[in-house]
């Protein structure tokens, strides 16, 4: 089978903010399939954490910093795209707000934050472009990641961990009313995906629990989404996609 071609194509890609990261990957996989990509990013939040932040100023697209924190920048990004190029035909939503707040270590500023970043930010996307969607094309489709929570506990990151089940939680939901206006919506939970968040012995142990004896890397999740927005993809609507790559819990 040849890749399918995405010429002609307009897509959002958000999160885009480390080279080494699953929205850079993305998007990038959608540029080479002839997509017109519009990527953001908001380097601030990885500038605080352990990884550091990555300034992606060589994108075979353009990039723009934007904090969909704000719940007036989802519709502004949608108004934005259209404005510049008079259509919209693809939004896969990659930004998080990681988090790392066990039980005991709770606050509410934070688990308002990831679920400012995780989820409303989803909504408000798929809200504007259900608005906007040129409903004649073919080929609308949305696409927004959970993490594996719903497969076994995730207690050191309660604020991500619970946000990333209501986005798993709301796929059928949103998904349906979605598909009448001609957007194809799925829900992808990767596994675990080496972007350079793991070291030393986390990357050992993590390693040894795949039967491929290697992590998840941004190109397997790019084959996947590269697949789900082609017309290719089109029969498959308002799932969580679970691909590990075999990763072994127990």
């Amino acid at each position: 089978m040849t890749e399918p071609g995405l010429g002609g194509r307009v897509a959002i890609v958000t999160g885009v903010s480390r080279r080494i990261g699953i929205a850079y990957t993305v998007a990038r996989r959608l540029t080479d399939l002839g997509a017109i990509v519009f990527a953001t990013g908001w380097p601030a939040h990885d500038r605080e954490m352990p990884w550091g932040g990555d300034d992606v100023v060589d994108a075979p697209f353009p990039t723009e910093e934007r904090d969909l924190e704000d719940p007036a920048a989802p519709a502004a990004l949608v108004d934005a795209v259209i404005e510049r190029h008079g259509v919209l035909d693809i939004v896969v939503a990659v930004h998080a707000r990681s988090s790392n707040q066990p039980l005991l270590e709770l606050t509410a500023d934070e688990l308002d934050r990831c679920w400012a970043a995780n989820v409303r930010s989803v909504l408000l996307l798929a809200r504007r472009f259900a608005e906007r969607h040129d409903v004649s094309r073919r080929g609308g489709r949305l696409i927004w990641f959970t993490s594996g929570q719903h497969l076994g506990p995730m207690p050191g990151e309660l604020p991500y961990s619970v946000t990333k089940g209501a986005l798993h939680q709301m796929t059928m939901s949103l998904a349906a009313p979605l598909a009448d206006l001609g957007i194809v919506a799925n829900c992808i939970n990767p596994g675990p995906v080496d972007t350079g968040y793991a070291t030393g012995d986390d990357l050992e142990h993590v390693r040894k629990r795949f039967p491929t004896g290697r992590w998840g890397m941004p190109d397997d999740v790019a084959n996947l989404v590269a697949f789900l927005v082609s017309d290719q993809g089109a029969w498959i609507q308002g799932q969580v996609i679970n691909s590990e790559g075999g990763f072994r819990r127990g």
